[in-house]
């Protein structure tokens, strides 16, 4: 048993040193305060990584399908009023949203940009229930009131019973409705007091649209907009101004739910029309974006890059003022993933701090120490200098 302690002994890679033989020296201990200190620094920096998490980040093509794309915006017109501002959207397989109100919020702001009303969005006075009947007279014990289309009629028994149900008649055919004056429920809704009223004014409108997740485009424009033969068209008023000035800040424009780290590059752009009946343009490229935190919870969002794109009035063509979203979806999903660093991989940096410390402290400290000696001695024989 002796022999085998014997061995292990003569393994020992850490020779003990007597203290007798120790020799303590003021740079020595400087130099090991220092590294103590530097020690400490490195130390808590490792835990405070640690500590808090860090985001991987992947690249993974993106295979979902059938999803939909929330479309989150908030879009001040300063001088462009409420009651023309309409909202429409399209996309590459054909799906159209003209004139969308849900989920719609307007402000009315003056030229101060001083909130005067704010409502959903609406526009013209509440529906009349009972106008003029759509033959004239008067409504019969038990009959039904049924409202002229004034020509729009999809069939005999179609009927219009306020001014928007007219407009949407109009829409469907493809025609403008160029006089609400001659519309006998736009005219007792007071559509046109109520356009009027707000001019001068200015309008805030924010909300959200969910759309396919497909290409596509938004935007927002004077009058309502509608399709027809491939080309978009807009009912502008013959009462209304011939031009039209679509100077524009963009407060928020997001695609989908915030999550940490993301930025909006759209957010706070401020756009003034110096040449009227121009048109804004958007292109933006959607990037999907999986955000997954500590604690497990996902958060499914985009992130997007974007060009933009000025398009004055050419003589000869019809001008179709108004502000352009343009969206493509890129094929790339990137996927972020908040986790904590290993507590072998802490270990191992904890040890590296101390040990790569300890021993640049000894080689220093030898460096000085030998370097005094060797100058002293040169001292005592007089060889110095």
């Amino acid at each position: 048993m002796e022999n085998v302690f014997a061995k292990l002994r003569n393994l020992d890679a850490y020779p003990k040193i007597n203290e007798d033989f120790y020799s303590r020296t003021f740079s020595g201990g400087v130099l090991t305060l220092a590294s103590s200190i530097v020690m400490l620094l490195l130390f808590f920096s490792e835990l405070s990584l640690y500590l808090h998490t860090v985001t991987e980040t992947k690249l993974n093509v993106d295979t979902a399908r059938g999803e939909t794309l929330k479309i989150y915006f908030d879009v001040t017109f300063p001088v462009v009023p409420c009651s023309l501002l309409s909202v429409d959207a399209m996309d590459i397989s054909g799906e159209q949203h003209l004139d969308i109100r849900h989920d719609i919020m307007k402000k009315r702001i003056d030229a101060h940009g001083n909130v005067i009303e704010s409502k959903p969005d609406v526009i013209g006075g509440p529906k009349i229930e009972t106008p003029l009947q759509k033959h004239g007279g008067r409504l019969e014990h038990n009959e039904t009131y049924c409202g002229s289309c004034f020509g729009a009629e999809a069939s005999d028994d179609h009927c219009c019973n306020s001014c928007e149900e007219v407009r949407d008649a109009y829409l469907k055919k493809g025609w403008a409705l160029t006089n609400p004056d001659l519309i006998d429920q736009c005219k007792r809704e007071g559509y046109l007091q109520k356009v009027k009223e707000e001019e001068g004014e200015g309008c805030n409108i924010h909300g959200f649209l969910e759309v396919n997740k497909v290409a596509g485009n938004f935007h927002f424009s004077p009058g309502k907009g509608f399709h027809l033969s491939s080309f978009n068209l807009f009912d502008l008023l013959e009462f209304q101004q011939d031009n039209y000035n679509m100077t524009h800040k963009i407060n928020k424009l997001a695609f989908g739910d915030h999550f940490p780290g993301a930025v909006n590059p759209l957010d706070g752009v401020n756009w003034v029309q110096e040449i009227p009946n121009g048109m804004y343009q958007y292109f933006i490229k959607v990037v999907p974006t999986v955000y997954t935190d500590i604690r497990g919870r996902t958060i499914k969002s985009n992130q997007f890059a974007v060009t933009e794109h000025y398009k004055g009035p050419e003589l000869g063509r019809l001008s179709l003022p108004g502000v352009f979203f343009f969206y493509d979806l890129s094929p790339i999903k990137v996927t972020f993933k908040e986790e904590h660093v290993s507590f072998l991989h802490f270990l191992t940096s904890v040890c590296a701090i101390i040990g790569g410390i300890f021993t640049m402290a000894g080689i220093i400290d030898s460096f000085i120490y030998h370097g005094q000696k060797t100058i002293r001695r040169k001292m005592e024989i007089g060889k110095l200098g």
